[in-house]
């Protein structure tokens, strides 16, 4: 293994490295924004028992698979490294499960439950496998923190990539991939996602080598990793903001299929999709695609479903114009306070969506490119902070363990998807949503609106101000980089 750690990444290999993320979020991404409205509107299953399904297991991912992951991780030693392995043999896992996770078999409503149980606990624990050692792998390619800002950047171009297919494409996919039924085309479009995943996965490790090597390779116990991660303040500051995010992504993400349904104003939709050209470029598009003897583009023919789409695409857009200032901003500000103030400005946006009547679509839409930029461009820097914690537990304490402190983003990341999932579910259910009517009473509506609009803005702003404990600014990176750095070099002349 090549021990020169501060060595700067080819293009190549970042690359590489960011298809394993545009893999996983092919399948995360679903999972945030469509998991409730699969369960609940494609395979018949109860807003309840959604959210009972989404949120019993999704705690036993995040509490149980998660940790477990980490502690196996670290102990790991091929001639591939600790963490590369593991994304080459959960690569075919992966996706054979996610297959079976969005699959519709014709059972019995508790048959149902149990289905789902038993495939979305499945998916979780070999998201684990695969995910956990794939986030550490950004931790050992480079020691470099600029470099790992700039292999942040191109991951998370890679995950918009991925979200832009899922919030934009999915529901054109299902309806051509199923021709019109819907559950068949959840099924087909996932086999489609699954055959390109375990690609991107084999890329990733055949481009990606690991090249930090902590200064001493010494066996430790798991009660000393988990005492020292104990004892790491930035740590437990980043698992909570993480948790504290997703809960947010999965909330507003769940809900804002059934925000458009539901609340916006359909003949105000229509209306904006005419004006601004929509309609006009999708009739042009099939023009085209006809006129040289190909079908048409089957876009969801509804207002509230092709708006839904318009506006998760111009989020997804502006987010990869956001992401395009991280590593700029970040090496001159540090990535703690740009992080902090790219959230704080961004969540501002998702509040003020409870301030807009439901036929004020120019603004909604607004508020949705602003959100997206100032997102955007924190977006990056919340992975590379978390390469940064594992730097600062060896800088203190000369033990690396970096798959466990890699499973703070992992726990927070599925106990956030957990608790938002749920929430959202558990909203619909509060507010007596029923997937039976195609009007919803205005209690429900109005209950959809506040879920995307204050329910989730608050775990942002908290985030926010937890930010303000976490110790690591820009002198304190510089500090661990340089004298890491120096530590490992005396040890090797």
């Amino acid at each position: 293994m090549n021990t020169q750690a501060s060595e700067k990444l080819s293009v190549i290999e970042k690359i590489g490295y960011s298809l394993g993320d545009l893999a996983a979020n092919l399948i995360f991404q679903t999972l945030v924004t469509f998991l409730s409205y699969f369960y609940t509107d494609i395979y018949g299953i109860p807003a309840a028992s959604a959210a009972f399904i989404i949120g019993t297991v999704g705690m036993i991912g995040a509490f149980g698979f998660t940790p477990l992951m980490g502690i196996i991780a670290d102990r790991t030693h091929t001639r591939w490294g600790k963490f590369r392995p593991w994304v080459l043999w959960t690569s075919i896992p992966f996706g054979v499960i996610a297959l079976l996770t969005f699959s519709t078999p014709n059972l019995s409503i508790d048959q149902k439950v149990t289905y789902a149980l038993i495939t979305y606990a499945a998916l979780l624990a070999v998201y684990a496998a695969n995910n956990l050692p794939y986030a550490a792998l950004s931790g050992v390619l480079t020691s470099n923190m600029e470099e790992r800002n700039s292999l942040s950047a191109y991951r998370f171009v890679a995950v918009m990539i991925a979200q832009f297919v899922i919030q934009v494409l999915l529901l054109p996919l299902m309806l051509i991939l199923g021709h019109g039924d819907k559950a068949a085309g959840f099924k087909n479009t996932m086999m489609l996602f699954s055959i390109v995943g375990v690609a991107c996965f084999l890329i990733t490790f055949f481009t990606t080598r690991e090249r930090v090597v902590p200064i001493e390779e010494k066996k430790n116990g798991i009660l000393q990793d988990l005492t020292d991660c104990g004892k790491n303040f930035p740590w437990i500051i980043m698992l909570v903001v993480t948790v504290l995010v997703f809960i947010t992504l999965a909330l507003k993400g769940g809900l804002y299929i059934y925000y458009f349904k539901y609340y916006l104003n359909e003949p105000a939709l229509a209306a904006f999709l005419q004006n601004v050209g929509f309609n006009s470029f999708i009739s042009g598009l099939n023009h085209t695609l006809t006129s040289i003897g190909l079908t048409e583009f089957q876009w969801p023919k509804d207002a509230p479903t092709s708006a839904n789409s318009l506006f998760n695409a111009c989020g997804i857009i502006m987010m990869i114009v956001g992401i395009g200032f991280s590593k700029k901003l970040a090496d001159k500000y540090g990535k703690r306070n740009v992080y902090g103030i790219s959230l704080f400005i961004s969540t501002l946006f998702v509040l003020a969506l409870d301030f807009f009547p439901s036929d004020t679509i120019g603004m909604i839409f607004i508020s949705q490119i602003l959100h997206g930029f100032f997102y955007g461009i924190g977006i990056p820097i919340l992975w590379a902070m978390i390469a940064d914690v594992a730097d600062y537990s060896e800088w203190k304490n000369n033990r690396r363990a970096t798959a466990i402190i890699f499973s703070a983003m992992l726990i927070g990341l599925k106990a956030g998807l957990t608790f938002g999932g749920s929430m959202g579910a558990g909203l619909l259910a509060h507010y007596g949503y029923d997937a039976s009517l195609a009007v919803q009473n205005t209690a429900t509506a109005e209950g959809i609106k506040a879920g995307v609009s204050v329910y989730a803005s608050i775990p942002f702003f908290v985030s926010c101000g937890l930010l303000f404990f976490y110790n690591i600014n820009k002198s304190m990176e510089t500090k661990i980089e340089t004298e890491l750095n120096a530590r490992r070099n005396a040890v090797r002349k």
